[in-house]
């Protein structure tokens, strides 16, 4: 276990199981949670989003909801690191050990302002599956399908609240079609590329709870790199969450 800064002071314990990668820096990003919000997140793994998200807003409240041990001890620590540092809002963390599938029995319905999810990239099944359980939980759908997350996030969400995920292209169907059959429609869409000639490694989704079909706001493509390094957005991004970021 060590502890990584997230910026002005806040810090994530993370471990070599349960750590955080730049899709998860990119979708606190995206999500922009605002003061006073009922937020959950779904499979928070050590808890980065949270973290982040308190770090610049006071949430009313984060519910972070993981189905792994290890990795809802490395929050609460977390958290307690935080509190003793003076970052009060830590303490607007709410750390709940559940299965997601199980969501209707932990947490009230329609309720919530916002849900993000970081989900499983690949199918069970698909691919190399890694024999780190830890490891093949955050990448295989093998507690939870898509499908179960839309769900949760339905049984979550107030009418008009968000829900925001990230997924690789190749998901996008499934993504889109999943969320309009539990009454969440797509309104914001983000590719994320390495570089600007370069196919899209990534998306940033965001549906709203019994909004209509309609307008989709795709956004321009968000380039990673350029010749330089990182982009200027990209720096403007990274330099807020990591403290010594120089670019």
């Amino acid at each position: 276990m060590r502890a990584e800064p997230l910026g002005n002071g806040v810090q994530v314990y993370v471990s070599d199981a349960h750590h955080f990668t730049t899709d998860t820096i990119l979708l606190a990003n995206f999500a922009a949670a605002k003061n006073g919000e009922r937020i959950v997140e779904l499979g928070t793994g050590c808890g980065t989003i949270p973290l982040l998200m308190i770090r610049d807003i006071a949430p009313k409240r984060i519910n972070a909801v993981e189905i792994q041990s290890e990795a809802l001890k490395l929050l609460k620590s977390s958290i307690e690191l935080n509190r003793e540092n003076g970052i009060d809002r830590a303490t607007l963390i709410d750390p709940i050990l559940a299965d997601l599938r199980d969501i209707k029995s932990v947490l009230p319905a329609g309720e919530f302002d916002l849900v993000v999810c970081n989900p499983p990239y690949k199918l069970s099944g698909s691919g190399l599956t890694n024999p780190n359980k830890a490891k093949k939980t955050a990448r295989h759908e093998s507690e939870c399908t898509l499908d179960d997350i839309c769900e949760a996030a339905k049984w979550l969400l107030r009418c008009g609240g968000r829900f925001a995920l990230c997924q690789r292209p190749e998901r996008l169907t499934d993504v889109l079609s999943c969320m309009r059959a539990h009454d969440m429609e797509p309104k914001k869409l983000r590719f994320v590329q390495g570089r600007a000639d370069k196919a899209p490694k990534l998306f940033l989704c965001e549906a709203k709870r019994g909004s209509k079909p309609g307008y989709m706001d795709v956004l321009p493509a968000l380039i990673v790199e350029d010749k330089d390094g990182f982009t200027a957005e990209m720096r403007q991004i990274y330099s807020s969450y990591k403290d010594g970021y120089d670019g």
